[in-house]
């Protein structure tokens, strides 16, 4: 998710001016949308020597003397031979193509080669704290409100009035009205430098067309991006059935949102009963077993349904209960019940019965920064601006007429594909255990006073925790949006070092031969080797992207496999069992995503100015309530040293 996805949070939008504010937008920026975009620096490609010294770094704290001396003897024998010309032809090959960055395609491809469920897999969710007024979270009201709200996003960007994404680091200076009107006389091709000057960074945008009308269409080996801006209509699936109406007008405006609100009311009210086989669950399956049963579908008569789906604006799942806590909140927007989602939608915004709301998204298209953009943006709007409210009556409309209904046509081979997505969905779902904790012995507050990073706090407690649980320091995945750079995605900071090993042994296997002092030095060690390790991944200065670059370029030439990548620890090292992600907002409760290996865990979490919170997911081969229990007592004792205490065994 998502996912440091947001170590360039967002800048200047979350402040955005409301000077032009009608029914179609939500603002008017002075600065037009993509005027950055165009001069945006290029992501830039590691010297392979620093990439190779990282690597190595990354691979210490997993290995033994022997298994390291083995490794570090194939890197430097890659490093200084086939390495080196794969580097030198990657290098080549980005000069030519100066309009994207070397990841796109490799990035892309990874995705959309990969033949798993995305449900689990790849889909992540962030969920929104409810409005603040309560009788605002009545479904059918948050829904209306959500919609409009996302609808008037969605038009504010085409008309290039979204204030453009940007990280200031001196907002005094440039999120200024004066800096905006001078930077919006800058070309486009120069505007970047412009905003450099005054240390602002724009901040790549090139995802956010996907937002909307579009889908991932399964195929056969490799899944295509499909996008249809023409389209108006919206898609809602309630208790499994699809249902689609226009919300923008011929003339392109948008619907009145007292009509919107009829529409979905009639939705609300339709007592048809869960189909006999809910379509929803096929975009649960396997890629390649989808992509036939979709072709037998297209074959069946489904051609004009199916293109209402994909086409839609986005989906709106709208379910039939209400949330009982956290632990469930996750489950419904992590995955559902299968039969009430189109997981191949770039998103399906959920509410549920008592008004809670969440995102679900597919990961292909884009990433964690440009989904928070568009979910700080609707919620703000939402509870700031609500179209309707509770004294709000429906338009006097025939919605019979405005809303139709999707009927699927389903020979015998569809009813048993469908059959078969529902058991492995089902038999996947149950195996998935979820479950969090809320550490409110301190927070950001307390750790920037003793001038640590909170994230490095967050990560020695994740590698504390895997150390007490199985005696083990294992691959770990942190994301970081390299979104500074034109067309950049994520790269990975490591957070398992000789750094964490060192401490997290001393925390967990011998505190009392340490002093607090020495305890606290260890914690300083971690705090600011992980700080060199962010701020060189959102540089574009990791070295797993360009390591999967290299890669991907070695397999494009249907050659053998380097013996560099074929040595076991780079496979270990990519078997990532404690990936994590964090996220910062003001419109989010909570954010999750399924372990990315089987025997992993899912680590979502949240550092807030008084308290931490920790959202984790796996599978039977690791215990999550041990896990968090294990992170519960590692952050007390971080803390507890921090602050001189001594800590109990």
């Amino acid at each position: 998710m998502a996912a440091r996805q947001l170590l360039l949070r967002r800048g200047a939008a979350a402040g955005a001016p409301r000077g032009y504010c009608s029914a179609e937008y939500l603002h008017r920026s002075i600065v037009p949308t993509m005027h950055y975009q165009k001069s945006l620096p290029r992501l830039p490609i590691p010297k392979l020597e620093d990439t190779i010294r990282r690597y190595l770094n990354a691979q210490k704290p997993l290995l033994n003397d022997d298994q390291f001396r083995k490794t570090e003897e194939l890197a430097q024998h890659f490093e200084k031979g086939i390495g080196r010309q794969l580097h030198e032809q990657l290098v080549a090959q980005d000069n030519q193509n100066k309009h994207t960055s070397y990841i796109t395609g490799p990035w892309f491809d990874m995705y959309l080669k990969a033949r798993e469920p995305v449900v689990l897999n790849f889909n992540a969710f962030m969920s929104f704290h409810p409005d603040p007024k309560s009788e605002y979270n009545d479904q059918l009201i948050r829904a209306t409100n959500m919609t409009v709200s996302a609808v008037r996003f969605m038009k504010t960007f085409r008309a290039g009035y979204l204030e453009p994404e940007v990280f200031h680091l001196n907002p005094k200076k440039s999120d200024t009205q004066l800096f905006k009107k001078l930077i919006r006389f800058v070309p486009s091709s120069l505007s970047w430098f412009g905003a450099y000057m005054v240390n602002a960074y724009p901040l790549d945008m090139s995802q956010y067309f996907r937002l909307f009308n579009s889908t991932r269409l399964p195929k056969l080996n490799r899944d295509e991006l499909y996008t249809d801006e023409k389209a108006k209509h919206l898609l809602v699936l309630r208790n499994g059935n699809f249902y689609v109406f226009d919300v923008i007008d011929r003339d392109g405006n948008m619907l009145k949102p007292s009509e919107i609100q009829a529409h979905l009311k009639y939705i609300l009210s339709d007592n048809s009963p869960t189909p006999t086989f809910p379509l929803g669950y096929l975009s649960s399956e396997n890629r390649d077993t989808w992509a036939l049963l979709r072709k037998n579908l297209l074959d069946n008569g489904n051609e004009e349904a199916l293109q209402k789906v994909d086409s839609a604006i986005f989906c709106l799942s709208l379910d039939d209960f209400p949330v009982k806590d956290l632990v469930h909140l996750s489950h419904i927007m992590l995955h559902g019940d299968g039969a009430n989602r189109w997981y191949d939608k770039s998103f399906n915004l959920i509410i549920t019965k008592d008004g809670t709301a969440g995102v679900n998204f597919e990961h292909s298209w884009g990433d964690g920064v440009a989904v928070l953009r568009f979910q700080n943006e609707i919620f703000k709007d939402s509870i700031g601006e609500p179209a309707v409210g509770p004294q709000s009556q429906p338009a006097s409309v025939d919605s019979s007429r405005a809303v139709q209904r999707l009927d699927f046509k389903l020979n015998d081979a569809l009813k048993a594909g469908i059959t078969k997505a529902k058991q492995h969905f089902d038999s996947t779902v149950e195996a998935l255990t979820l479950d969090m904790i809320q550490f409110q012995k301190g927070g950001k507050d307390v750790l920037k006073q003793k001038k640590v990073s909170p994230d490095a706090v967050a990560q020695l407690a994740f590698q504390m925790a895997f150390l007490r649980q199985y005696s083990q320091t294992v691959a770990t995945y942190e994301s970081c949006s390299t979104a500074a750079f034109k067309h950049g995605r994520t790269e990975t900071i490591r957070p398992a070092s000789i750094h964490t090993k060192k401490c997290s042994e001393a925390f967990v296997k011998e505190p009392s031969r340490h002093s607090t002092e020495e305890l606290q030095k260890m914690i300083v060690e971690c705090s600011e080797y992980h700080g060199r390790l962010t701020k060189e991944a959102a540089m574009g200065q990791g070295f797993d992207r360009h390591l999967f670059g290299l890669r991907y370029l070695a397999l494009s030439k249907g050659t053998t496999l380097p013996d560099f990548y074929q040595d076991q620890a780079y496979a270990q090292l990519n078997h990532n069992i404690i990936s994590t992600s964090t996220l910062a907002s003001p419109a989010v409760q909570l954010g999750g995503f399924g372990p990315v290996v089987p025997d992993g865990f899912g680590v979502g979490y949240q550092v807030h100015g008084d308290w931490i919170g920790c959202n984790v997911s796996s599978y039977p081969a690791r215990n999550v309530k041990e896990f968090l229990q294990c992170v519960y007592k590692s952050l007390e004792d971080i803390f507890n040293v921090l602050k001189g205490k001594k800590i109990n065994s």
